[in-house]
């Protein structure tokens, strides 16, 4: 089963946020996405996506460059051996950000391959699904405005969801969105790395009034795994980390420092489905739970949803709480219903991208 060609596209989804609120230097009126398709001598053809957004082009070059040809004439089969290669042949480049991205999606569409050749869903080939449909909370967007914060926290409960994610870095808009949703539905605020730890504990206890059933990345750098443990134990509010985090030994780092109560890997990230098995395996021998980030609509969300199928009833999905213009690469197959999102049961993946949609929000330049 030889490798005979590898593809990517830059797909750009078009997408409004829901509200005014700004988010880094994006201007979110589309999500980019670098979709790899990996093609054998047999003709069968794998999917996946390596992370994107502002990173995309800059992805989608690792894949085009630096690790599409030299996988050319490999053993579609041996998906381990490659990772293992890819990450080796690559180190010196960096063992995170684009060239771990690329190698992620090269995996996602190597496990992609190996469903189909077996005629079985990805999660048979992971063990078996515990689950046929996942729990998700609503990852909102960042609006840095509480009436925002309150008209879409609402808008998510009316949809089904019971739990909801913020991702707000002051106490207004922590407390507008508790005041919408009320004292019976978990709140999560992801802060994406803002503070030093003083800082970090200044503003998580002025949002221990509300709650919390996480506090995300409050702290820069991502990796100060030891003043994310002395932060919990301080303020004793449960934390959450991991989705700047990549390949197992890292989160390994994250889990011997007592660093967090949830790990957060993303399977576009870490080095695909094969580095996720680790880390999961990982957590279960620390006691921490695995809550993915998944904040996406391609081939690392289907990924995601079959892991989470073999995992625990408390590792929750997380949906990504927007308003789509035109398209969608799986049609509404992967949406959020009644605040679950079901596993898709094809070979594989499970489902097979809208080829026209690529055609035709595939970046032109």
């Amino acid at each position: 089963m030889k490798i005979a060609k590898v593809e990517s596209f830059l797909v750009q989804l078009p997408y409004t946020t829901g509200g005014a609120g700004k988010w880094g230097n994006l201007d979110w009126t589309t999500l980019d996405y670098v979709m790899i398709r990996i093609e054998t001598e047999s003709g069968l053809v794998g999917w996946g996506d390596g992370f994107g957004y502002g990173s995309a082009r800059a992805t989608k070059a690792a894949v085009d460059y630096m690790i599409g040809p030299t996988l050319i004439g490999r053993d579609a089969s041996n998906i381990a051996g490659i990772n293992h290669d890819l990450q080796q042949e690559n180190h010196i480049w960096g063992r995170y950000g684009v060239t771990m991205f690329a190698i992620s999606g090269v995996d996602i569409a190597l496990w992609d391959i190996a469903g189909k050749a077996a005629g079985l869903p990805l999660s048979s080939l992971l063990g078996g699904a515990r689950r046929t449909e996942i729990p998700a909370y609503a990852s909102l967007f960042k609006y840095n405005n509480p009436d925002e914060v309150t008209e879409n926290c609402q808008r998510a409960i009316g949809d089904g969801f019971n739990y909801i994610k913020l991702h707000e870095i002051a106490e207004p808009e922590v407390r507008a969105a508790r005041l919408a949703i009320g004292d019976g539905v978990p709140l999560m605020v992801d802060t994406n790395c803002p503070w030093t730890p003083y800082q970090a504990r200044e503003k998580a206890l002025s949002f221990k009034p509300y709650e919390l059933h996480w506090l995300e990345e409050p702290i820069f750098p991502p990796e100060d795994f030891n003043s994310l443990a002395r932060l919990g134990l301080e303020v004793d509010i449960p934390l959450a980390a991991g989705e700047n985090a990549c390949t197992a030994f890292e989160f390994q780092n994250m889990m011997e420092a007592g660093a967090v109560t949830y790990v957060q890997p993303s399977v576009t990230k870490v080095g695909g489905i094969t580095e996720f098995r680790k880390i999961i395996t990982l957590a279960e021998l620390h006691g921490t739970t695995v809550m993915p980030h998944a904040p996406y609509f391609a081939p690392g969300l289907l990924a995601t949803l079959h892991l989470l199928s073999t995992m625990p009833d408390e590792c929750l999905a997380e949906s990504f709480f927007y308003k789509t213009i035109d398209a969608t690469l799986y049609g509404d197959a992967i949406s959020a219903k009644d605040g679950s999102i079901k596993v898709p049961t094809g070979p594989g993946l499970g489902l097979e991208p809208d080829l026209d949609v690529i055609k035709d929000f595939g970046a032109k330049d």
